[in-house]
């Protein structure tokens, strides 16, 4: 979530429109008690926290000059209200990405006494310089991999998503077999209608697990789709063909990241698609919220407690496919 977006839509003003929208979604007591039941702390013979929600997408620290400061014990605070187990805390190490840096030495700092519930990811920018080519880059990756690092991300550097410089870091991802999550808009990982460049990085690494993030990825979600609308939130019914659906059907290493008023936008502007994109792609969807800043107001935790999903979908989005792919 950035500044840039806000020019599209007040994120304040967003959030109201995207509740109105989340009213025509299918609803019911039913839902409502699903969404509230304390979840088990334990499955598939594993031991969590308790807790509904895994949350792919959070960060810590000051990331824009409009926000505020978040600590640690002020995430997880939140996340109790919000009925969170875990929440994956990312840095942000491009330009592009955020007014203060968040690097993966502060972001491994900052939740190592709470990796119970705060997973972290590591970055760096497609830009810096490093000797030693491949292998080395591998090697610096691996540095934070042995301090705890379970997938790489934001991924939000200023170059086109198959920049020779990105695809190196993909590849580095692969061997070591780190998720990579990336923002994609017209200023970061940018790309063109349909997504030909994501094709490219999944074709040419199918072994590297890529996580969608960002409005030009959930613009993606209707076909249609003009080279401004990767730059925004487009509105209204969500036409047939749509580059999310298309590449999530021919690469199976392709999930998506529902946070944000991107991701929510995405699932609210057409009710009855979003709901069955839901259910459709249950095995490829991850629960987020984007959230950075204390008070901050996010979508997601409404619309999905309103909106009325099959338990097994549920189960999947908003915690299943983010432990199966994090390894937690």
């Amino acid at each position: 979530m950035n500044p840039a977006e806000s020019v599209a839509v007040n994120r304040r003003d967003f959030c109201q429109r995207v509740l109105v929208g989340a009213a025509g979604l299918a609803l019911g007591s039913r839902a409502c008690e699903r969404a509230t039941a304390a979840e088990p702390a334990a499955a598939n013979g594993k031991q969590y926290p308790p807790g509904r929600y895994v949350d792919v997408h959070t960060h810590l620290g000051q990331t824009w000059n409009s926000t505020e400061p978040l600590s640690a014990t002020g995430l997880l605070k939140w996340m109790d209200e919000n009925d969170i187990a875990q929440s994956v805390v990312l840095p942000l190490t491009s330009p592009e990405s955020s007014s203060f840096l968040l690097t993966s030495d502060f972001v491994l700092q900052e939740t190592k006494p709470y990796r119970d519930r705060l997973v972290p990811f590591c970055s760096v920018d497609p830009r810096t310089s490093y000797t030693g080519g491949q292998k080395g880059l591998v090697s610096m990756l691996k540095r934070w991999v042995d301090l705890g690092a379970k997938g790489f991300g934001e991924h939000k550097p200023g170059v086109k998503m198959d920049d020779p410089r990105n695809m190196a870091l993909y590849a580095a991802c692969q061997e070591l077999e780190l998720p990579v999550l990336f923002h994609l808009d017209e200023q970061r990982n940018m790309d063109a209608p349909g997504l030909p460049g994501l094709a490219k990085a999944l074709q040419e690494h199918p072994k590297t697990v890529f996580i969608g993030h960002g409005p030009g990825w959930w613009a993606s979600i209707s076909g249609e789709v003009k080279q401004a609308d990767l730059a925004g939130y487009p509105g209204g019914p969500v036409a047939p063909g749509g580059a999310i659906d298309t590449l999530m059907e021919k690469f199976p290493n392709l999930f998506g990241d529902l946070s944000a008023g991107s991701g929510a936008g995405a699932i609210t502007r057409d009710p009855k698609f979003g709901r069955d994109f839901l259910i459709r792609r249950a095995d490829r969807l991850m629960f987020g919220t984007d959230y950075l800043s204390p008070g901050q107001k996010v979508p997601q935790i409404d619309l999905f407690r309103q909106i009325d999903l099959p338990a097994e979908v549920a189960s999947q989005v908003f915690r299943d496919n983010a432990r199966r792919v994090l390894k937690l």
